[in-house]
């Protein structure tokens, strides 16, 4: 599944980006794959070179899949944190992805946290991460869409909302209203993001009060917004921590269904630091990076929280969590996700991942 060319030619390139810094590494080739989208040919020749989708492989008339009433080429998307405002959406396109979540973006800018805050793991297949929602803001975000969008993208695109890091977990619908106002109904999609384990105390929003408070808020704040628009309302998504055991898992799950949501997505990173390479391991006892573990080591906890939460209620699923082949996205599909997407398994493998993936899932 991973292709010559990406293994020997392009991620050796890209990890050796910014002096071996993960993060420079991807803010760099995110600026490369903005500039490449706008140059004729250079996408499909970087997806066939990579083992990708060519461009237009997956939107044939009459395919795709609806979820959600939103219809996708393929059952395979980007999750968030990849692309946080939509730098290279027309390259992700090109590369083949099915949809592409942006964000997670707050109602203001902000730096995010300290530096180093991203590190791989490659022995592992990980990436352990403390960004803390470092954005633009969500205006920024919208008009990357919106130029994007009027320059051919055509794939699903959902947008991940939060609150800033020093709005009071009270006052955070207002953080997440004005997102849902900002966005303006752009998004196919939005997803509310109460488990990143990198800004203090938003977790806690997990819990059943301030869970039904907050999506009953959001959801009746994206409805007044389309009805004052003229439009029909933006689905909105809610996505769960694997932290959370099964019990409160399902319970989160029968919570969002009954104040209106219309999809989860499970699930987000973990704190957890099993299921190390020993190298790896070592690394992390001595150094004790924060943040959330993603990859690899994520792979059975997420479809083992897939299973619960599509249990729980009717709700569609986006499965995300340790997608690293696409024998995984198909385990995803049979514990119940009606999408999938990845992430840290792309950067590992790169493009041919999501030609697996969605060939298979």
């Amino acid at each position: 599944m991973l292709t010559a060319g990406w293994e020997h030619l392009v991620r050796p390139v890209l990890f050796g980006l910014g002096g071996g810094d993960a993060e420079t590494a991807h803010h760099t080739t995110l600026q490369w794959s903005a500039a490449l989208q706008g140059v004729p040919g250079a996408m499909t020749a970087l997806a066939a070179v990579t083992g990708g989708i060519a461009p237009g492989h997956t939107v044939r008339p009459g395919e795709g899949v609806t979820v959600a009433g939103i219809t996708f080429p393929h059952r395979v998307g980007l999750a968030a944190g990849a692309d946080k405002e939509g730098t290279a959406l027309l390259a992700w396109q090109a590369l083949g992805l099915g949809h592409v979540e942006l964000g997670t973006v707050t109602p203001r800018p902000q730096p995010g946290n300290p530096r180093p805050r991203m590190h791989r793991l490659p022995a592992s297949g990980a990436v352990i991460n403390s960004m803390g929602f470092p954005n633009a803001g969500v205006h920024s975000a919208v008009l990357r869409l919106r130029e994007a969008r009027a320059a051919g993208l055509t794939i699903p695109v959902g947008l991940s909302i939060g609150k800033n890091k020093d709005t009071p977990l009270e006052s955070a619908l207002e953080d997440y209203a004005t997102c849902v106002r900002v966005a303006a109904g752009l998004p196919d999609y939005l997803a509310v993001n109460i488990s990143s384990p990198n800004t203090p105390g938003l977790r806690g929003l997990q819990d059943p009060e301030p869970l039904e408070r907050l999506l009953a808020g959001v959801v009746q704040a994206e409805a007044d917004r389309a009805r004052a628009a003229g439009t029909a309302s933006v689905p909105v998504f809610c996505k769960v921590a694997p932290d959370m055991d099964d019990e409160a898992l399902a319970g989160a799950t029968r919570i969002a269904r009954e104040a209106g949501v219309a999809g989860m997505v499970a699930t987000n990173t973990t704190l957890a630091r099993t299921g190390l390479a020993p190298q790896d391991a070592a690394w992390v006892s001595a150094e004790q990076p924060p943040g959330g573990l993603s990859g690899a080591p994520l792979t059975a906890r997420a479809r083992e929280a897939v299973a619960v939460v599509a249990g729980a209620s009717d709700l569609p699923v986006i499965g995300v969590g340790g997608v690293m082949t696409p024998a995984d996205a198909v385990a995803l599909r049979e514990a119940g996700a009606a999408l999938v997407q990845v992430y840290s398994g792309f950067v590992f493998a790169g493009p041919a991942l999501v030609a697996g993936a969605a060939a298979r899932a």
